[in-house]
């Protein structure tokens, strides 16, 4: 099973774009993310710059619209991801809970959905599976 791992650092939607880390909380991260890899979980994960120097394209009228950051209507936004594998929700969440995260920041875990997950006329739909089983 594979999951997303996604950092909400809570007020990194203001921060400006040349953001400084610390860096003891950077090579706590960096051991983290090397306890994942040696663990043959990690499938990859980067870290975002901060959504001034983002963009949001959005269609609500039919056309994209695009809107530079910041995003004054952003309450969180993401910092980062890590995609792993792991066998269970369980074992996702027990990664989770062994990141070096601060008091202001969260890590929402959330399944990624596989054509298997979907009935066979939406795998059909997709070009995968075949109608006949």
């Amino acid at each position: 099973m594979r999951f997303m791992m996604l950092m909400i650092p809570l007020g990194y939607e203001t921060a400006p774009p040349d953001v400084q880390l610390d860096p003891e909380r950077v090579a706590a991260m960096m051991r983290y993310n090397e306890a994942l890899k040696d663990a043959g979980v990690l499938i990859t994960l980067d870290g975002l710059h901060p959504p001034s120097m983002g963009a949001r394209v959005s269609f609500a009228t039919g056309e994209p619209v695009v809107t530079d950051g910041p995003f004054a209507e952003a309450k969180e936004v993401l910092g980062g991801y890590w995609m792993i594998e792991v066998a269970s929700r369980a074992e996702a969440i027990a990664w989770a809970k062994r990141c070096p995260a601060s008091a202001n920041e969260i890590i929402e875990i959330r399944q990624v959905q596989e054509m298997t997950d979907f009935p066979l006329d939406v795998q059909h739909a997709a070009g995968f599976g075949d109608l006949k089983n």
